[in-house]
This record gives C-alpha cells, sequence and structure tokens, in this order.
C-alpha cells in the first residue's frame, strides 16, 4: 500500500532522515520505534506532505505522492494523527469532529461517518456538547482518532497516540487502535511504548538517528540483544 524509498529530509542543514525505505502493506499494522529524536514524527510529517524532501520517493497504491499538498494526501487516503492529540479546546467534541465535512463531497454522507464514530467510541457519544478542552486526556486521544476517521483513512499515521497518559488510559487507547484495524484500515504507528507496540504490530522498524536500523517482525527484533539493550532500553 505505501511504499517509501531513500527518503531523505533536511532541515536546513541538518539531515533529519536519510535513505529511509520501507513498506506499510494493506490491511497491516506497522509500528516505527526508536530513541527520542530518532526522526519518528518527522518521518510521518514527510510521507503526510508537511516537509519538502531532499530526495526519495513515497508512493502510496503505486502512485506518487511527492509533489502533493498536504490535502491532497488526505484526498487519497492517508490521515495523519499528529502527536498531542490537538483538539481545538473552545469546541465542542462534536464541532472537533464535524471539521472533517469539508472533504466529504456530500454532508449527509459525513454526517453517517459521525454514527459510525459515536459507535465506536460511545465516551465521544456521551461528551459530544462537551468543550474538547475539558476532556480528559484519554477522552482527547479518542477524540483525535474520531476527528483523523471522518476522512474515512486508507492509512491511518498514529504519532505517539499513549504520550502523557497513565498506563491504564495507555490500554485504552491501544484497545482503540484494535477496533480502529477491524474495520480494515491500515495503520504506521510511532509509538514510545515499545512492549505496547510490539505485542500490536505485524511488523516493526527502528529508526536511530535517522536512519532505518532494522525491519522485520517482534520476534526477530527480541531476539536481537544489542538492538534490545542500545537502542530500546530493554534489558
Amino acid at each position: 500500500m505505501l511504499e517509501v524509498r531513500a527518503l531523505t529530509v533536511h532541515y536546513g542543514r541538518a539531515l533529519a532522515l536519510e535513505d529511509v525505505s520501507f513498506d506499510v502493506p494493506t490491511n497491516a499494522l506497522v509500528a516505527v520505534i526508536g530513541p527520542n529524536a530518532a526522526g519518528k514524527t518527522t518521518l510521518l510529517r514527510a510521507v503526510s506532505g508537511l516537509l519538502h524532501l531532499s530526495r526519495g520517493t513515497v508512493k502510496f497504491e503505486s502512485r506518487m505522492l511527492n509533489d502533493l499538498k498536504p490535502h491532497a494526501i488526505v484526498r487519497e487516503g492517508i490521515v495523519h494523527c499528529p502527536e498531542g492529540r490537538r483538539p481545538f479546546p473552545e469546541l465542542a467534541v462534536i464541532e472537533n469532529l464535524l471539521l472533517g465535512i469539508p472533504l466529504w463531497p456530500h454532508r449527509g454522507e459525513a454526517l453517517a461517518r459521525l454514527d459510525e464514530i459515536f459507535e465506536l467510541f460511545p465516551r465521544l457519544h456521551e461528551r459530544q456538547r462537551q468543550l474538547a478542552g475539558t476532556l480528559s486526556g484519554g477522552e482527547q486521544q479518542m477524540l483525535a482518532f474520531g476527528r483523523a476517521l471522518m476522512c474515512r483513512p486508507k492509512l491511518l499515521m498514529l504519532d505517539e497516540p499513549s504520550m502523557g497518559l497513565a498506563p491504564k488510559v495507555v490500554e485504552e487507547v491501544f484497545a482503540a487502535i484494535g477496533k480502529i484495524r477491524a474495520l480494515g484500515i491500515t495503520v504506521l504507528l510511532v509509538e514510545q511504548n515499545v512492549d505496547l507496540a510490539l505485542e500490536i504490530c505485524d511488523s516493526v522498524a527502528v529508526l536511530d538517528h535517522g536512519r532505518i536500523i532494522f525491519r522485520g517482525n517482534s520476534s526477530e527484533l527480541m531476539g536481537n540483544t544489542k538492538l534490545k539493550e542500545v537502542y530500546l532500553g530493554l534489558a
């Protein structure tokens, strides 16, 4: 589904990503993990069109995305759910969700999608008139998921969805990711919680200093003592 080849990104003269290549197959969940400042968020921003590519290609369903603007990439079916949840705090939950409507040709279709999201996340239905800024961290993450799903993504890119959340809430967030996968949505997950990421992913890439140093499945990664200790901090 997603093919990234030799992706290289600079911030000014600073090299942020270098020759990054990986695939995300249809209906898979691929996790990208690694230490802080490894380039994980930069990778998602590059795929979603928010950053200029110095070199390399990004293809989605065999279509080249390099020259597309972010809104055009969303229309292709790639939706980026950024870190930090980022609700519009002074708008109600339902207003945050309905912000996805301009991407839809028919308002009725968008409202039908809203019903699906409320079924998926009942707590959002209960709090639909509540200001988003008054929600708990976990509820705001559900809102971020719901807002992204309003665009009917084929590929959903999630950036650090567990960041700043209590362990019990993190479990709820990962359960929500499971529900999203059950809808047939492909997921590219950047996550700091290595254990949970490895539990749910089909394959994993380890990113360090802007380069991918490992690609494979969870069992292969856990069998690599050096990677576990040096890059992931796991004994």
